[in-house]
């Protein structure tokens, strides 16, 4: 079954050759012209921030330089040339530390914020609305349409300038958008096209500089590494849905930190629409439920990321595994909040090895294709250089790309986060460099995550009484 029209445009931007040009060379210094596709130059813009306003005109000349030649120095891991924090003089409100660019005075936000992790979130919402197939969980309704929307943290506001599509696809013109973050990292939007404003506040301090019930639409999103769970959590909570119109909807956005193994051949998800169960087939994915078997992580670089990025986030009583916690955050709202509804998504990293070998099993042997050329010698990518091919089979060419994207998501949060990494593993620089060798020939190189490993997001929504 093929991906719907609108979800279809979407997944077109995650060519190989694309990905592999945006992600690759930029963050581990691969020449751009092995990687280049000669239909990508009038896309790649649209995920590539830097050729956008949100973030080229964010980041100083000279941290970005800074940034690149630390990429330079060591390929595949740009956060190790330092561990010595140094001020940055013309940057407030941020610091220069292990050669990333980080928040100042907010030190329990354990990501940087500099242009390649403003690339990955990015990056992240395209796969995340892919795989949803829209950039909102709800369907608004036109006998009550949306006049506002309120994207809490939104940095460089690449979901808000895919929501304007999207609800402008669906007849929604008349819409204003305003973004919220502490940093004013999102450019002039309304240069495309967009009735937006952009409010610089710390929402960790309440009250949000916004009226009661103002938005007809307020989204949180990814704000589990923003957020400490406890009383600051349920104030901001508290807070939008204050600034959210009765009969309004509250969306929440989230990711896992930790990845899990989908076990094989995973029940159908009860209660599910048929357009769902239609595009996680077209796109490759599985519908996540209570009932959905999984396991441990089986690849053992994943393991290892996985007990470190728990212990660091612990320490800075952030939740690794937020997916799990917000229906019941959501439901235990009983007298403001009410008709909860969500759509859990698995992300394989990668072909599976069960899809192959029933693939293989239910196949004459007269009737199996032979392997298709997606691309000519010329334009795949090298592996040496590293990248790797997509996976041929099982999978067609949008969900082999989606798939491959969420590894690439999964291995850039690892390296974003290697500081903190590095501190509760104990291990020195050439130990980390040593496993973090290992792990991008066993991931990117050797398909080392085929035995389940899946990226796990969501999209939780309700109404507001």
């Amino acid at each position: 079954m093929g991906a719907p029209a609108d979800l279809r445009h979407r997944l077109s931007l995650l060519d190989p050759a694309r990905v592999h040009h945006v992600v690759f060379a930029y963050r581990y210094h691969v020449p751009s012209h092995s990687l280049r596709s000669k239909t990508a130059s009038a896309d790649v813009k649209q995920c590539n921030p830097e050729a956008a306003d949100p973030l080229a005109r964010i980041v100083s000349s000279s941290s970005t330089a800074t940034s690149r030649s630390a990429m330079d120095a060591t390929p595949g891991s740009v956060s190790s040339i330092s561990t010595q924090t140094t001020r940055d003089e013309c940057g407030e409100p941020f610091i220069l530390r292990h050669g990333r660019r980080y928040l100042r005075g907010f030190q329990h936000y354990p990501l940087p914020c500099d242009l390649p992790e403003l690339q990955r979130q990015n990056l992240h919402t395209l796969l995340a609305t892919s795989v949803i197939g829209r950039a909102l969980g709800h369907t608004p309704s036109p006998q009550n349409p949306p006049k506002k929307v309120l994207e809490l943290a939104c940095g460089s506001a690449y979901w808000t300038s895919v929501c304007h599509e999207f609800l402008s696809g669906l007849g929604y013109e008349d819409v204003s958008y305003t973004g919220l973050d502490i940093v004013p990292l999102a450019g002039d939007l309304q240069r495309q096209g967009i009735d937006w404003k952009f409010v610089q506040y710390d929402l960790r301090k309440p009250p949000l500089p916004f009226d009661d019930d103002e938005f007809d639409i307020v989204v949180m999103k990814d704000m589990s590494l923003v957020v400490p769970h406890g009383a600051v959590s349920q104030r901001i909570l508290d807070e939008a849905t204050r600034v959210l119109r009765s009969g309004g909807t509250l969306e929440v956005w989230e990711t896992d930190h930790i990845i899990r193994s989908i076990l094989p051949h995973p029940p159908p998800v009860p209660g599910k629409s048929a357009q769902e169960r239609a595009c996680a087939e077209a796109t490759g994915t599985f519908l996540i439920s209570p009932i959905t078997p999984f396991t441990e992580v089986q690849n053992k670089y994943l393991q290892d990321s996985n007990s470190w990025i728990q212990e660091a986030l612990d320490r800075r009583k952030l939740s690794p595994t937020p997916c799990a916690r917000i229906s019941q955050m959501l439901l235990q709202e009983t007298e403001t909040l009410h008709s909860v509804g969500d759509r859990r998504i698995a992300i394989p990293l990668g072909e599976l090895r069960w899809e192959r070998e029933l693939a293989a099993a239910t196949t004459p042997d007269a009737d199996k294709p032979k392997p298709r050329r997606r691309e000519s010698e010329s334009q795949r990518p090298n592996i040496k250089k590293a990248s790797v091919a997509l996976d041929a089979g099982t999978l067609t060419e949008e969900q082999a790309a989606l798939r491959y994207t969420a590894l690439l998501v999964v291995v850039q949060m690892i390296e974003s986060l290697e500081p903190l990494l590095k501190e509760v593993s104990g291990k020195n620089q050439e130990e980390w460099q040593r496993w973090w060798a290992g792990l991008m020939g066993n991931l990117l190189e050797q398909k080392g995550a085929s035995s389940g490993e899946c990226l796990e997001v969501g999209v939780w929504w309700c109404k507001k009484v």
